[in-house]
């Protein structure tokens, strides 16, 4: 029984290592137990020479793509300085952008219909209480002048022209205010 699985052995040993076939039991043995036997033999193999002159193959490969890849180290150098300096310049564009969206958001505020529609209320209450205030003052006088009585036909003429005139920027503010809320102004963005 012995003798059929020494052969069964043999017979997988040999299938799988057929240049191990011509070594006796006891040279297996001898090759498991010493080192440097097994590695005289081992080395000898057909695949692990294949395997060896591969990975020789390999490394030689391997080094002459990084010997390759070390002449476009300096060209790579200088293209990756380049890439960051386009990028930076990039980020300062952008940057730059963004003030200049705001800067012009700001201006373009100033002609937005409804920032001009309170300008136009504003400036009708301004209109407003700058007539008053002159109206207020010509009836009043000042405290130097002795009244109204010694006003000239031309003082008279004078304030009411002037006062017919803020009157009329007055009313003429109003009137747009009126029909732009009726929506009667259309405002184009062209």
């Amino acid at each position: 029984m012995e003798h059929a699985t020494q052969n069964n052995v043999q017979t997988r040993l040999t299938t799988e290592f057929p240049e191990l076939a011509h070594l006796s039991r006891e040279d297996l043995e001898d090759l498991l137990a010493d080192p440097a036997y097994f590695q005289a033999v081992f080395y000898t193999l057909p695949q692990v020479k294949l395997l060896y002159q591969g990975q020789a193959e390999l490394g030689s490969a391997n080094e002459s793509i990084a010997r390759r890849n070390l002449t476009y180290q300096d060209d790579l150098y200088k293209l990756r300085s380049e890439t960051q300096e386009a990028f930076e310049r990039a980020k300062s564009l952008e940057a730059r952008w963004k003030e200049i969206e705001k800067e012009q958001r700001e201006v373009y505020q100033r002609f937005d219909p409804q920032f001009l529609l309170m300008r136009l209320r504003h400036a009708t209450i301004a209109q407003d209480d700058l007539s008053e205030a002159r109206a207020n003052a010509f009836v009043q006088g000042s405290p130097s002048d002795p009244g109204p009585a010694t006003l000239s036909g031309k003082d008279i003429d004078d304030f009411v022209k002037e006062f017919r005139e803020l009157r009329k920027t007055y009313h003429k503010r109003v009137m747009w205010g009126e029909r732009w809320t009726t929506g009667d102004v259309v405002w184009r963005d062209d």
